[in-house]
């Protein structure tokens, strides 16, 4: 069985199945270790989450539990990973950085024990596992940081699979690839099958924006969170090979985390090197949109279904006409603060009445911000 870890955690996972399927062929069996650390608007919980935060997993050993559709977050926690169980091909084994490094690399030998693998197949989409920790809109360098040194305390041979450089508009595409050698492959539209099925739901936008690219989108894209808009571009469905050795060369985080032993450690290291920790801010951040709930809550709330078309029109103007020809459905899904019920209407309305709008898992935007004859 081959064994893969997707860096990142949240949709990582996506592009892991893609990169496997490139590698080995979607019927190769594989196990998935990623962690589950998802954006806020899936989980209200900074930080990841640990084994304990779930019921109805599978052990694999004492270190490794695998989620299944079965499986199921404790409340207050969130996590889309048993429902991306039901959706993917590999099994999903959950990884939990809480003893750092060094409890890292004991689930990942463990896990590697269980597969009978002799190598690690690590990937990233984005790229901030080639951060060096100094770039200005570094945002979550940490989980990539932690696989990458847990990896090197294993032993196991690895290599990092970086595919989409810049998408995850962590680390620009201009900045990764002067740090990068020629493609070891480019993802196709064959390679996307696997997941065609996961953004009907996930929302998450680098995987999302890779999907694209490899189906021969390119042109600027909009996403949620973003400072700038991303350019899918010749090098958006390239996938990248470093060896572990390259990446510890460039990532000072990585180097700087062998031998931490908890979160708490690793977030004090990360705060010396890149000058910040990805959990504090999410507790933050959390705690913004705690007050920011209260006060929708207080004025009335979201807009109702019937007004979602009208509003999507409007804000589509002004989206396009800042030169954003693309967005996910997250993007406009979270700026126009649409339920789960508003956002399946409209869905379908576009989907029905303006076909050319549809360019899965992407929305095209129309330059005059007008309905269709088919759309009034």
């Amino acid at each position: 069985m081959k064994l893969l870890i997707a860096a990142g955690g949240g949709g990582d996972a996506i592009t892991t199945a893609m990169v496997h399927t490139a590698l080995h062929g979607d019927d190769a069996p594989a196990l998935i270790l990623t962690y589950a650390w998802e954006r806020l608007v899936v989980d209200p919980v900074p930080g990841p989450r640990r084994r304990a935060d779930f019921t109805g997993t599978e052990r694999i050993g004492d270190q490794v539990h695998v989620i299944t559709p079965r499986s199921a977050p404790i409340p207050p926690a969130g996590s889309l990973l048993p429902r991306l169980a039901a959706d993917l091909r590999p099994a999903l084994g959950l990884i939990d950085p809480y003893e750092g490094a060094v409890g890292l690399a004991a689930q990942i030998a463990q896990a590697a024990e269980y597969c009978g693998a002799d190598r690690i197949d690590i990937v990233d989409v984005g790229g901030d596992v080639a951060a060096d920790g100094r770039e200005p809109t570094l945002r979550s360098p940490l989980g990539d940081a932690l696989v990458v040194a847990a990896c090197l305390r294993t032993g196991i041979p690895a290599a990092v699979h970086l595919a989409g450089p810049g998408l995850d508009s962590e680390v620009p595409e201009a900045v990764l690839l002067p740090r990068l050698q020629a493609p070891e492959f480019t993802l196709t539209a064959a390679h996307t099958d696997c997941v065609s099925d996961v953004f009907d739901w996930h929302p998450s936008e680098a995987s999302a924006l890779l999907v694209a690219a490899a189906r021969g989108v390119q042109g600027v894209c909009g996403t949620r969170d973003a400072p700038d808009p991303v350019v899918l571009g010749p090098s958006s469905a390239h996938v990248y090979r470093l060896s572990l050795a390259r990446v510890l060369e460039i990532n000072r985080l990585a180097q700087a985390l062998d031998g931490t032993a908890d979160l708490a450690e690793a977030e004090e290291v990360s705060r010396s090197v890149c000058g910040f920790s990805e959990v504090a801010r999410e507790r933050e951040r959390a705690r913004q949109q705690r007050a920011a709930l209260s006060s929708t809550q207080q004025e009335g709330g979201a807009p109702d279904a019937a007004s979602s078309y009208r509003q999507f029109l409007e804000w589509e103007q002004h989206t396009a006409a800042a030169g954003i020809e693309y967005v996910t459905t997250r993007r406009f899904s979270e700026e126009l603060g649409l339920s789960t019920s508003e956002l399946r209407a409209l869905r379908s309305r576009l989907e029905n009445t303006a076909p050319t709008r549809s360019v899965p898992p992407l929305w095209r935007l129309r330059a005059d911000g007008q309905p269709t004859r088919e759309e009034r």
